[in-house]
């Protein structure tokens, strides 16, 4: 069989209630042609749409109608949910649902894991909505999936991607120390848009979670990732380059902003294919050991064989 990558992801779920959103309505412009993707019709889509419906699981792939569907999905990568798919925040740009999320399944770590091994998967992404009502965020379930995977799947490399355990004393350091091979927390947009794009986050909260990461255990990969098009300068851009490397971050994704509703945010323009190769030498120049930088890039888009490249990017 094949090997397979499966993103296990709850960053986003079904449409938000429209009355928990601030913002008025508002249009969403027209993609340009470097924005849009053939629909999903290969052999390779409709076998994995088999996998994910034998096991019975929901993905991020299609409650988000994710651009990269159709990629993704024919090379057998899939992007599933752990920890419900209910957030207990509002950010203005993600399309998951807000409220009391539900107790978390006890069973969960051993099914995904079962899951991993099953599908012979190389290399596997978890993460989870933000978990405020838990008293440590959630970390013990991270440390569960990591402890339950590595005694069913030994062969597969781990990437999380993380909330921000904002006030969660010790949460942070329990995941670190269950020693995944890649620790993702995404700052998602300069420090400026925070209170509008990002308002129960703290931007330097956010780079001192993954400061930390690097201080607890240096040989484990951090990444974060950025959108664009939400109203950022090239210059803001630049100096959150900057934070990154300061706090040591390896992996840095940029990718293009995309409203999912009226309800949301708006796209403030769609950055051109030119934009994003010039952030990726920036980025490259600045001692970033792996950078994926285009409109469509995503944090877990790729995540197999950029975690390769990273790894070989290191020796």
């Amino acid at each position: 069989m094949p090997s397979m990558v499966v993103l296990i992801d709850s960053s986003v779920a079904k449409p938000r209630h429209p009355e928990k959103q601030k913002n008025t309505d508002t249009p969403i412009l027209r993609k340009p042609d470097w924005i849009r993707v053939r629909a999903p019709v290969s052999e390779g889509y409709r076998k994995t749409r088999e996998i994910v419906r034998s096991k019975n699981l929901i993905t991020v792939c299609e409650e988000a109608a994710c651009p990269n569907i159709g990629e993704c999905w024919d090379k057998k990568h899939a992007t599933m949910m752990i920890m419900g798919d209910t957030c207990t925040r509002a950010c203005a740009f993600c399309n998951v649902k807000t409220g009391l999320p539900s107790a978390l399944d006890n069973r969960e770590p051993n099914n995904v894991a079962l899951a991993v091994a099953e599908m012979g998967l190389n290399h596997v992404v978890i993460t989870s909505v933000d978990r405020d009502d838990l008293n440590d965020g959630g970390a013990q379930h991270f440390v569960d999936v990591i402890t339950a995977i590595r005694i069913e799947a030994p062969q597969t490399t781990i990437e999380i991607l993380t909330p921000d355990f904002l006030r969660k004393n010790g949460a942070a350091e329990k995941v670190i120390d269950a020693k995944p091979d890649v620790f993702n927390h995404n700052l998602e947009t300069v420090p400026r848009l925070y209170l509008e794009i990002r308002p129960g986050a703290r931007y330097y909260h956010s780079l001192r979670l993954l400061e930390k990461v690097k201080e607890r255990d240096p040989k484990q990969f951090t990444k974060s990732g950025i959108m664009v098009g939400l109203g950022e300068s090239r210059e803001e851009v630049m100096q959150v380059m900057d934070d990154m490397r300061s706090a040591g971050i390896d992996f840095i994704t940029i990718g293009q902003y995309l409203q999912p509703t009226r309800k949301h945010a708006p796209v403030d323009r769609f950055v051109t294919p030119d934009e994003f190769r010039s952030y990726e030498s920036l980025a490259r120049a600045k001692g970033f050991l792996m950078v994926s930088a285009s409109p469509l890039t995503r944090s877990s888009y790729h995540a197999d064989s950029d975690f390769a490249r990273l790894r070989a990017a290191r020796t």
